[in-house]
């Protein structure tokens, strides 16, 4: 079968899939301890209040956007922004790609640790303290083994896909449905525990003064830029193999929901877990300190507390193998949709499949060195290419502007009957709300490199979290993509005039 002419099998196949892109380490990972950070004294509820609203207000419009381009495109990131936008967008389609691809280099690495860790607690007893999960962490840091992890990782999203869309679908009608299995057996042990509860009322209480934080509020608008897969050119590459049947409004509103209940189920289940094991011996505050600690490259919580936790727990080695092979599968499942991403971009210029697939898994692993051996490279790379998502999702909205959303909206979206049809409110969010979120956050990021991560050295690149090492890379993938434009036109064989709205 010709990879042009692949398609998912069915709805129920391409929601998993894109629910694979979307459910990921921020949601299992990040998700608990920014709700923790954001939370106050008497509990969280304002925060997750504010990430619902801007689901609906970043994440739902711009999936909706990318269900629509990559349905009407039919091509990877580059091919469909230059057939929806016209040929001068090809670049802004490329920095997409890249963007998402350089996240993938070093989120390999990351997929490496939790499989390292899932194994790692099978085979050798729990850290029974503080000291001896560190001992656990560094150790494993300071060996080979997160290059070997690494490129175990890589090798297997190459294999796993190497026969194309279905191979995709195969794979996430096995994850996706795992993981939430493996959720749903995890919360109910944390829920047992005595004192879990006081973990779900924190979580679930508003503390209604927060609202009037700024920091809240863009900090509830980063996680659902972060952690839906909105913006990222991955739900476009997979839409381009959606059958038109299979619609897309309801798609996006499932994708968007899917992935908030799987982050609400892993905050109920780190919550409950950490206040029942460690609310007996702690305050309130001390109990709340630990869930917000980061630690190196945001590892605090995940990899040193959570082990140690487990292991004072009745089954606890069975809830922390469970818990690990979980965030496996979710962080397994995103690097997939990533590895199609690029590989997808290749087939375009012209490049078979399997060559494609061997290339970006080699490149991804070289590039992903630094990161694999370095947790300060790390730490850069998730700083410098996390925040140039925002960047994405305004190209994404550029895109659509450029060939009007009520247009396409027209040609995607109203053709299915059965399908939820949506307004011009949809059409505003696209043109003013998503570009104006996107700006902010930027701004916000931005500001924060250069008054509290780095204020001393804003302006110098080699500061893992500077203002300057943004506007560099950033600036450096900008230029080459600009660059690059009209040869990657030609090379995709692409002579289309502009299409804009009257």
């Amino acid at each position: 079968m010709q990879e042009s002419r692949q398609h998912f099998s069915s709805r129920l196949g391409l929601l998993l899939s894109v629910l694979g892109i979307a459910v990921g380490t921020g949601n299992i990972w990040r998700f608990p301890r920014i709700a923790a950070q954001n939370g106050g004294d008497l509990g969280a509820g304002a925060f997750l209040l504010v990430w619902v609203v801007f689901l609906f207000l970043w994440s739902v419009p711009l999936i909706v956007a990318e269900y629509a381009l990559g349905q009407k495109g039919r091509m990877g990131v580059i091919g469909t922004f230059a057939r929806v936008g016209g040929r001068s967008m090809a670049w802004l389609g490329a920095f997409v790609a890249l963007v998402s691809t350089a996240i993938m280099c070093y989120y390999a690495v990351v997929t490496g640790w939790c499989l390292y860790y899932a194994g790692g607690l099978l085979l050798r007893p729990l850290p029974s303290s503080t000291e001896a999960a560190q001992q656990f962490w560094d150790g494993f840091q300071g060996s080979l083994w997160p290059v070997v992890f690494q490129a175990l990782a890589l090798g297997l999203a190459v294999a796993v896909i190497w026969t194309g869309v279905r191979a995709i679908e195969r794979a996430n009608r096995f994850l996706i449905p795992s993981l939430l299995v493996i959720l749903l057996v995890a919360l109910v042990r944390a829920l047992t525990l005595e004192g879990a509860f006081e973990g779900v009322r924190y979580l679930f209480t508003p503390q209604w003064s927060d609202l009037a934080q700024p920091r809240l509020w863009l900090e509830a608008l980063t996680q659902n830029a972060w952690d839906t897969g909105a913006g990222w050119g991955l739900i476009l590459t997979y839409a381009a193999y959606m059958r038109r049947e299979h619609g897309v409004v309801q798609n996006a509103f499932l994708t968007g929901v899917g992935n908030n209940t799987v982050s609400l189920l892993a905050a109920l289940t780190i919550f409950g877990t950490v206040f029942a094991v460690l609310g007996a011996e702690l305050s309130r505050a001390e109990v709340l300190e630990v869930m917000r600690t980061s630690g190196p490259a945001s590892t605090g919580l995940t990899f040193i507390w959570l082990p140690q936790l487990f292991a004072k727990m009745p089954m606890g080695r069975v809830l922390a193998v469970l818990f690990f092979v979980g965030l496996t599968f979710a962080a397994f499942s995103s690097l997939i949709a990533m590895v199609e991403l690029a590989t997808r971009v290749l087939m375009d210029l012209g490049v078979r499949r399997s060559r494609a697939l061997v290339g970006v898994g080699v490149v991804a692993w070289l590039l992903g060195l630094p990161s694999a051996l370095n947790l300060t490279v790390f730490g850069n790379q998730d700083f410098v290419w996390g925040v140039a998502l925002m960047l994405s999702g305004a190209f994404v909205a550029l895109a659509v502007m450029r060939y009007g959303p009520a247009r396409l909206r027209a040609e995607t979206i109203a053709v299915n009957a059965w399908d939820w049809q949506l307004g011009r409110g949809w059409d505003v969010l696209m043109r003013w709300v998503v570009p104006l979120e996107a700006v902010v956050l930027l701004g916000w990021w931005l500001y924060q490199a250069g008054v509290v991560y780095a204020p001393e050295r804003w302006y110098d690149p080699f500061v893992p979290y500077s203002v300057m090492t943004c506007l560099v890379q950033w600036g450096v993938a900008l230029v080459a993509c600009y660059l690059l434009n009209d040869w990657l036109v030609r090379r995709m064989q692409l002579p289309i005039p502009v299409q804009t709205e009257e």
